[in-house]
């Protein structure tokens, strides 16, 4: 169930100038299992693109996404493979399997500040969810994995890219991400953080109890910001 804390991180949540917001697995719920087609559609360009075997890539997959923050960034740096082609090919799926939630469409309406998509994905990708979940709306701009010069989600970089870019101050945001390690450079640069907890073999191992860098958890985005930003 969604988590609010009576803290300061509960007041800075709903003073709030800018949100971030992941896309993949937080905008919409984990179980709808649409990153498994991005998953199994990276193994099969790893196959092709390195002519090895199906479990040759799988293991090579889990392993760039483990040392590198991305399988991209992994396919990038050891093999000098260009981003766009695997970008193109892996994000060719089928949306359909995302609904609608309108309490979510209601809350991000009434929520202040500015709404910002922070994603390892592309524009392209990132603009077909949102129609597909009709919260294009809501969102003044993407920063996509091209825009921090293909520096993914760990890497701090990437997220003072966003920041310097965009104008935000990073002590006034809030990050929503449904990756545990993905919310620790936000944390570090002072932004309150939000783990849209899903599933562990998307979002990694869950966070240690005493983990200091995660604010807030929910398994319910929608009714996490309809708690926090009722109806008047």
């Amino acid at each position: 169930m969604p988590q609010l804390n009576p803290t300061e991180s509960t007041r800075r949540l709903a003073q709030a100038e800018a949100w971030l917001f992941d896309l993949d697995n937080t905008l919409y719920p984990a179980h709808t299992d649409l990153f498994a087609q991005i998953d199994q559609r990276m193994a099969a360009f790893i196959t092709n693109y390195l002519r090895v075997s199906a479990d040759a890539a799988r293991r090579l997959q889990k392993a760039y996404w483990a040392s590198h923050g991305t399988t991209l960034s992994g396919l990038m740096a050891e093999h000098r493979m260009p981003p766009e082609p695997f970008l193109e090919f892996v994000h060719d799926i089928d949306v359909s399997v995302l609904n609608y939630d309108p309490r979510l469409d209601r809350a991000l309406s009434r929520m202040p500040g500015r709404k910002i998509i922070f994603t390892n994905g592309t524009v392209r990708h990132a603009e077909n969810v949102l129609e597909r979940l009709k919260l294009a709306h809501h969102f003044e701009i993407i920063f996509d994995i091209a825009a921090t010069g293909y520096v993914p989600k760990p890497v701090a970089s990437a997220y003072r890219h966003v920041v310097s870019i965009s104008g935000i101050q990073a002590r006034h945001t809030v990050m929503v991400d449904d990756s545990v390690k993905n919310l620790a450079p936000a944390h570090e640069l002072g932004m309150t953080t939000v783990w849209a907890a899903g599933k562990p073999e998307w979002s990694g191992p869950d966070p240690h109890p005493d983990a200091t860098h995660i604010h807030h958890v929910t398994d319910d985005l929608g009714e996490f910001l309809d708690t926090l930003f009722p109806a008047a």
